[in-house]
């Protein structure tokens, strides 16, 4: 498969080829579905909780002796089915994480890439250089790509002023090629990258 690769003026210069195997792939939505799931739900602390009638304060005197009064029996006005008592059965500390495969990771992986190619949100641009760390020439990049939603930008040098110049933009953000994942990848609408970086990104991410 051959992707186009354009300038920052978003003027075609030239093509690449990629991997079938990781940008050919059909979608399947369940998968993807899968792997948001497990990293959304590791995302997830678990520190809600409720107090039982055991943890909430007060209610160690019984209210009224047990016969004579007419009322109904009670030990605590800290039972359930009293104003201010415990809850039953609420909800307690838990871990809510689990993992799948991490092969079934990579084809998820796979297919949000694939899903990008079909729906020519994955731009690749021969240069990322020459920035000097100003938000305006990313805005300008931006404009030029025609770029109407959010987007990753995907950047191997952690010393590219591209980092700087994004940082205060809403809905951008950069990244190298080993902290992709399936859920930024599916959240942000468009994804670019370099011609150079593209090459990286295949070579990490090539099944081993």
């Amino acid at each position: 498969m051959e992707v186009t690769i354009v300038n920052t003026q978003n003027t075609k210069v030239g093509t690449i080829k990629v991997d079938d195997q990781i940008f050919g792939r059909p979608v399947n939505i369940h998968l993807l579905h899968e792997a948001v799931r497990m990293q959304l739900n590791n995302q997830h602390l678990g520190t809600h909780a409720t107090k039982t009638r055991g943890m909430v304060r007060g209610g160690g005197k019984k209210p009224w002796r047990q016969k004579g009064t007419g009322r109904a029996r009670a030990g605590s006005i800290r039972s359930p089915i009293w104003v201010g008592g415990g809850t039953v059965f609420g909800p307690r500390p838990r871990d809510y994480s689990y993992s799948i495969p991490r092969k079934k990771m990579r084809l998820a992986l796979y297919t949000a890439f694939s899903s990008k190619i079909k729906e020519n949100t994955f731009i690749v641009v021969d240069s990322l250089n020459g920035y000097t760390g100003k938000t305006k020439e990313v805005v300008n990049l931006l404009k030029n790509l025609n770029i109407d939603g959010s987007v990753i930008i995907v950047c191997e040098d952690k010393n590219n002023l591209i980092y700087r110049g994004a940082r205060n933009i809403e809905n951008v953000v950069v990244m190298d090629s080993r902290q992709l994942n399936v859920y930024d990848v599916l959240k942000y609408k468009y994804l670019i990258i370099s011609k150079d970086d593209l090459v990286t990104l295949m070579d990490v991410w090539k099944w081993k």
